[in-house]
């Protein structure tokens, strides 16, 4: 039986009910009737076009051909709806880096160590192949590209304050998330800029950076627990908010954000790889004045997607095969030039194929930094039950826009989070 969070059968019943998908309504349960084309189910820029391209003619090492259908909107409520009504699901699924909320429903996939995904495990990074791992040790999430962190900063603006700008002599002063705090309050007294935008940046990447997070394997809460990571992250982003080293954007919805980076309002960010192709996109006239130091303590993971068979595929052994060629180091080296997805395999970096000719990092080689911060990103358990958690950035808002006691507000985030985790029943 198919185990749905509350908060799933919820949010995707009407949906369901709507489209005529329950079981027993009729409808067929493969996309594709053809038996020799396996359906997938992707979004814009998570796969390579020239990939799919072949394997649209010919899945190699088998007889079957792929038919990829770019799904936009609500990616996950439309493949929970297909799955949850047993219609219309696709022979393969992208799954992005929230594949923990399936857990709860781990048998409408297959286990890929059934075919052979074990073969390769020693190929990828361990801990991204844990993040597709289910609590009950179940691989059904096969690992597509990574988000290791850094701390992207502004050299012409570090300059103008006197703060040094090699990224190792910037690495070397912030070795801890007090020392990066103290070189922001330098920073905003020597040229009153904000070193990050907003304080649930530090919260969300101290914790993504950390080997617990918000439940253990059994899905029990750490958060409130003396001496936890969400607290130490909790103090941490409130002690960079009263150091009045943030810039006071904890929303881009107005292109706020953007606009401190590009005005120089703000000088830093901390964020995964993929961010510096957002930056490039954002403030292409800033081009040659960015560089990446490593974040403070350690590198963290920040998005990063999956590949995932449901049960009902038509051929699991062709549906692995596919996923297994699609993400040797070889082709995820050739994904990275086609379209900047950064690689799980680190043989891909070895292989000297890999190239980023930009020059928006200046001299600085930001494949070399980025693949040393993946192998550093520690192994943790993200549980499904994080969807239920965002009362602590909320409330780390409140902090520093509305001038919230952070004691009160870390308070009134332990108890929502609490009456929502006790209706699902997890307390």
């Amino acid at each position: 039986m198919t185990r749905w969070s509350r908060r799933g059968i919820l949010g995707l019943g009407g949906a369901a009910l709507a489209a005529g998908m329950l079981p027993g309504c009729g409808g067929q349960t493969s996309i594709s009737a053809d038996p020799r084309e396996l359906v997938l189910w992707y979004w814009n820029r998570s796969v390579s076009p020239t990939l799919l391209e072949q394997a649209a003619q010919q899945i190699p090492g088998t007889d079957k051909r792929l038919r990829a259908d770019t799904i936009g909107g609500t990616f996950d409520s439309k493949l929970r709806t297909s799955l949850a009504g047993g219609s219309y699901i696709p022979d393969v699924s992208g799954i992005n880096s929230n594949c923990s909320l399936y857990f709860l429903a781990e048998d409408k996939f297959l286990d890929l160590r059934d075919y052979g995904a074990g073969e390769v495990e020693g190929d990828y990074y361990p801990w991204k192949w844990k993040l597709g791992t289910t609590p009950t040790g179940r691989f059904c999430f096969w690992p597509m590209d990574t988000g290791p962190t850094g701390f992207y900063y502004r050299t012409d603006l570090f300059q103008e304050a006197n703060l040094p700008t090699e990224p190792a002599d910037v690495s070397a002063q912030i070795g801890t998330w007090e020392a990066w705090i103290e070189l922001g309050e330098k920073l905003r007294t020597n040229s009153d800029r904000a070193i990050i935008n907003a304080g649930r940046m530090v919260y969300s990447q101290y914790i993504n950076a950390s080997a617990e997070r918000y439940f253990d394997e059994q899905n029990r809460p750490l958060y409130s627990r003396e001496g936890s990571a969400v607290r130490a992250a909790w103090d941490t982003a409130v002690r960079a908010i009263q150091a009045g080293i943030t810039a006071r954007q904890v929303s881009n919805s107005s292109g706020g954000q953007n606009a401190a980076w590009v005005s120089g309002k703000t000088a830093g960010h901390i964020e995964a790889v993929w961010w510096g192709e957002i930056l490039k996109d954002t403030a292409p006239d800033t081009a040659g004045n960015w560089r990446i130091a490593s974040q403070p303590v350690k590198a963290g993971n920040s998005g990063g997607s999956f590949l995932a068979v449901p049960a009902t595929c038509k051929d699991p052994e062709a549906a692995v095969a596919f996923i297994r060629w699609l993400t040797t180091p070889e082709n995820q080296a050739a994904t990275f030039n086609e379209i900047q997805l950064f690689p799980s395999t680190p043989a891909s970096f070895a292989s000297g194929s890999m190239r980023d000719e930009s020059g928006f990092f200046g001299d600085q080689d930001a494949l070399d930094f980025f693949a040393e911060a993946a192998a550093d990103v520690p192994t943790t358990f993200v549980s499904t039950y994080e969807a239920q958690v965002g009362a602590f950035a909320k409330e780390i808002d409140n902090v520093e826009t509305a001038g919230k006691d952070p004691e009160r507000a870390w308070d009134d985030a332990v108890s929502l989070t609490d009456g929502i985790l006790a209706k699902r029943g997890v307390l």
